[in-house]
């Protein structure tokens, strides 16, 4: 891995190659944890490729690093930015915050109204958040679609979420929530392109 290069930039459809191996990894890496995960398919992993709505990292030779995604709900009144997963070999590298940083951003460029929010049970993954402005809130907080809330099923902490009535499981549900952020998102709006170029980083 030394002197590699890796890029994160946004999914498409010739992404789609490494769908399987995302999917593998993600359940694999929940295992290990012991921490529930809603399951994904390969489908909708490659259907977010398809639409621009994916971030993947990819090393210099064309082998898989980390990917993330988004997904909305009511009407994209709610952005969630979810499945972020980074290949053991490049763990510990800065790749996951590269992957997180991009997603919020894709998020804020194409939904700038909606609230994005994440549930998750990792210590990483909330500081993450807390550094691009989220807060942690309630469940009654964030969507209440039902199709959200159908996609826990497949965690093996369901069972909790349902004896709680959907208020509160295992996970930590963070929110921004962008009419807090006015003044905050114009700078970077003026010091920062949203597009898609790639983004670049070393690891040593």
């Amino acid at each position: 891995m030394n002197n590699q290069l890796i890029f994160v930039r946004i999914a498409t459809a010739e992404d789609a190659v490494y769908a399987d191996e995302i999917i593998k990894e993600t359940e694999s890496s929940a295992i290990a944890r012991g921490s529930g995960i809603s399951k994904r398919s390969i489908e909708s992993v490659v259907e977010k490729m398809i639409n621009g709505k994916a971030v993947i990292a990819l090393s210099s030779s064309a082998e898989w690093v980390g990917f993330s995604y988004l997904e909305t709900w009511e009407n994209g009144s709610f952005v969630s930015n979810s499945g972020l997963i980074v290949a053991p070999k490049f763990r510990n590298s800065g790749v996951a915050k590269c992957i997180k940083n991009r997603v919020f951003r894709l998020s804020r460029r194409i939904y700038p109204k909606a609230k994005i929010f994440s549930i998750t049970s990792g210590t990483a993954i909330m500081k993450m958040n807390s550094a691009l402005g989220f807060e942690p809130v309630t469940f009654e907080e964030i969507t209440h679609d039902f199709k959200f809330w159908e996609g826990c099923k497949s965690c093996i902490n369901y069972d909790i979420l349902q004896r709680k009535k959907n208020c509160n499981c295992l996970c930590t549900a963070m929110l921004y929530n962008p009419e807090n952020h006015r003044q905050e998102d114009s700078a970077i709006q003026k010091n920062e392109k949203f597009n898609s170029d790639a983004s670049l980083q070393t690891l040593n």
